[in-house]
Parts: C-alpha cells; sequence; structure tokens
C-alpha cells in the first residue's frame, strides 16, 4: 500500500512524495528497539570519522581514570561527558543525512545552517569533554609523571 505524503512547505517545485509502507520498521520488542538503536551506532562507527576518533578518546580517557584510579564519581563525569559528545555525534549523522535526503545534490542555505549547528552542538560538547578532562585527569597524571623528581 502506498501513501502519498506531501511536504509542508513545498519549495517553488513541489511534487508527491510516496511512501511504502515497508519502508520503514517498527519495534514489536523492546530487545528489536535495542538492535535498531545498536545499528545506528555501527552505521555511525562505520561510516563517520569523526565518530571513531571520538571513540578512541573516550577508550583513552577512560583507560586513563582507571589507571590513575580516579573515583567513581570523576569517571561517572567522564563517562557522562563521553556518552554527551557520542550522542550528539549519532544527533549530527541523523541532521546530515535527513538533510542530505530532502535537499539531495542541491544547495540550500536552511540545510548549511542545519548541518553547521548540529556541528556545532557537537563541537562545544567535545571542548567540555577535554575540559572535564583536564580537570581530573591532568593533576594526577602531572603527580604520577613528577613525583620522582620532586625529592620527597
Amino acid at each position: 500500500m502506498t501513501q502519498k505524503i506531501v511536504a509542508p512547505y513545498p519549495n517553488k517545485i513541489s511534487r508527491p512524495i510516496s511512501v511504502h509502507r515497508s519502508s520503514y520498521r517498527i519495534a514489536h520488542t523492546l530487545f528489536s528497539s535495542f538492535g535498531y538503536a545498536w545499528s545506528g551506532v555501527q552505521y555511525a562507527f562505520q561510516t563517520q570519522r569523526n565518530f571513531r576518533i571520538h571513540t578512541l578518546m573516550a577508550t583513552v580517557a577512560l583507560s586513563l581514570a582507571g589507571f590513575l584510579r580516579l573515583s567513581g564519581i570523576e569517571i561517572a563525569l567522564i563517562g557522562v561527558t563521553i556518552a554527551a559528545v557520542m550522542g550528539l555525534e549519532l544527533l549530527n549523522t541523523a541532521v546530515e543525512a535527513v538533510v542530505d535526503l530532502t535537499v539531495g545534490n542541491r544547495y540550500h542555505d536552511l540545510a548549511r545552517v542545519a548541518k553547521d549547528c548540529a556541528a556545532g552542538a557537537v563541537l562545544l560538547a567535545a571542548f567540555a569533554s577535554v575540559f572535564v578532562a583536564a580537570i581530573l585527569i591532568l593533576p594526577p597524571l602531572v603527580q604520577m609523571i613528577f613525583w620522582p623528581y620532586v625529592g620527597y
């Protein structure tokens, strides 16, 4: 069964878009819902360079936090900032996909604004995570590295 959808704000050239009911899947169970979510994470990891960079930096930050024996609250704070950055990176990927789907190969100022704002959100979260990691990881790391040279 095909249903016709017309964009709410048609451009100068507007035509109905055909949508097949089988073009999307409904999660019938909680487990299948998690499966769809995980495939989104896998897609981002496989196709988005920045997501892979964030994953590497998250691994380094959590490894250093464990190695330096940070408190549970400090590790949790690092984990929350990592989740914020990676979650926003997933949303950025989704915004880019929807904009590309809508605009196609044409240029549109609003498409640029949407993509730039989504990327800006990731950038701000990344700066915040670097700040949090620097506050929590650098002091014990510096102390560990320079402790033998202090003379105590």
